[in-house]
């Protein structure tokens, strides 16, 4: 059967869309994945999954997951930019802390058009990442580039400066940000327990310990050491 051309447009797909996206980075997206990150089950989610495939906006293939096709790709990111730019705006112009905007955005990126997003781009500067550390993709679908490497693989005694934090809730934002980790901030790894289940560190000058769940959301780009760059020739 022909698919169509014309995605469609509700709130459930375009969830749908931007989670695919989010988790099929190193591969397809499978089913569970999808069902643990939008809390649905299983057999809801092959269903809708079989209905986005019908529709050109996703490759899904029983038992191996889902993929973007180039139309599901492109909405999912004109999702992402709406979303990402209102939660600039409401932390930067209403005065919203940065643990309190995501579900309030994620209402808001149905409901305004890709002019308003443009606008508002506009308003903003034209960012590049918003207050979370995330990229904002371009009106053309390129995302910008932002350093990636998890705490959790940055060696003992090195440093690592936050360029974001993969987590949209409220109580694990504000957790870290109550530990001084945040965009723009540096850590180092000081210690590790046995079996990997705490990950030491030192912020500011004040230590302070991390799951390895939490460290492996805080990503960066990795710091050379002041006293070894001063021994480089």
């Amino acid at each position: 059967m022909a698919k169509s051309s014309s995605p469609p447009v509700s709130d459930a797909a375009g969830d749908y869309l931007k989670a695919i996206w989010s988790l099929s980075r190193d591969g397809p997206a499978s089913t569970n994945a999808i069902a643990g990150r939008l809390g649905f089950t299983p057999a809801s989610v092959s269903g809708m999954l079989a209905r986005l495939d019908e529709a050109g906006l996703v490759e899904h293939v029983r038992y191996r997951g889902a993929t973007l096709t180039e139309a599901g790709r492109r909405e999912a990111l004109r999702l992402i930019r709406r979303h990402r730019l209102v939660e600039t705006f409401m932390i930067r112009d209403l005065g919203y802390r940065w643990d309190e905007v995501h579900d309030e955005a994620e209402a808001l990126e149905h409901a305004v058009s890709d002019r308003f997003a443009e606008r508002l781009a506009d308003l903003l500067g034209h960012p590049s990442h918003d207050p979370h550390g995330d990229p904002i993709p371009r009106p053309d679908g390129t995302v910008p580039p932002t350093p990636d490497l998890p705490l959790t693989e940055v060696e003992h005694g090195a440093r690592l400066r936050v360029a974001r934090l993969l987590s949209q809730d409220g109580a694990v934002l504000e957790h870290l940000a109550a530990l001084g980790i945040e965009p723009g901030s540096t850590v180092r790894v000081t210690g590790r327990e046995p079996l990997g289940g705490i990950v030491q560190l030192e912020v500011d000058g004040r230590p302070c310990a991390l799951s390895r769940d939490l460290a492996e959301r805080v990503r960066g780009e990795p710091l050379a050491d002041a006293r070894l760059r001063q021994e480089l020739p």
